[in-house]
């Protein structure tokens, strides 16, 4: 029996720090994890960049997206070696489906009237736009849950997601043909739990609910997630 490797992907505003809970508990069970840094430049990009990572672990993988990071992995996870998926607090996209549409479906989360624009350089002398959460609604939003010293550390150390993500369309829907599992973060104000739960159904997921979760639910509460993807290992050893 081969145990698969957890590759975390991490969503937006945030980066591959806000695992340590969860890396601690997976490797404690004797689980192999790899948290890699997600680039947050477009979903085709960072799919194909998480795929090739995946791509590179000898014997099975079990993808695990957070927010933004869900709809990487529903592309990434048409990779041959990956035979789970797992949203946590994430967008389940069909494919052909972008987090725009997908997100327009249902009321907009307090997440859409608190984003910051800024601005970078890409080939050619042009620049083009990214977004992170306003550090004073920063809290509220994404980790109302979560001692106030460590949000603070996680306001300042968000990392910004490309605007242009939002548009871009999934090429593929890798839980149309591998088994998913998704924990929907109740308390969340970043993503709507509605559209979590509507993805999670949709995919035909194995569904877990945390009541007064917040977005940062693996930050928040660690061992829920582990458990969660621990049952998704063990479901695809």
């Amino acid at each position: 029996m081969t145990t698969p490797t957890v590759l975390l992907v991490h969503g937006a505003f945030a980066d591959a720090g806000s695992w340590t809970g969860v890396v601690s508990h997976l490797q404690s069970h004797g689980i192999p994890v790899i948290a890699p840094p997600n680039p947050l430049r477009g979903l085709a990009a960072d799919a194909a960049y998480i795929a090739s990572v995946a791509a590179q672990i000898e014997g099975p993988v079990v993808l695990v997206g957070h927010s933004y990071g869900g709809a990487l992995i529903t592309v990434a996870g048409t990779t041959e070696n990956v035979v789970g998926l797992v949203y946590v607090a994430a967008y389940v996209l069909e494919e052909g489906e972008s987090l725009g549409e997908l997100q327009g479906r249902f009321p907009a989360s307090p997440l859409v009237s608190s984003l910051k624009e800024w601005t970078y350089p890409v080939p050619g002398g042009a620049s083009a736009v990214e977004v992170t959460i306003a550090e004073d609604a920063f809290p509220a939003i994404f980790a109302a849950d979560v001692p106030a010293e460590t949000t603070k550390a996680l306001a300042a150390a968000q990392r910004p997601l490309a605007a242009a993500a939002f548009e871009e369309r999934a090429a593929a829907a890798a839980w149309r043909t591998k088994p998913s599992w998704a924990l929907v973060a109740a308390a969340d104000q970043a993503i709507n739990p509605e559209v979590e739960r509507f993805g999670a159904k949709r995919a035909g997921a194995t569904i877990v609910e945390v009541e007064g979760a917040s977005h940062a639910v693996a930050v928040s509460r660690p061992e829920e997630v582990a458990q969660l993807i621990r049952e998704a290992v063990r479901a695809t050893s």
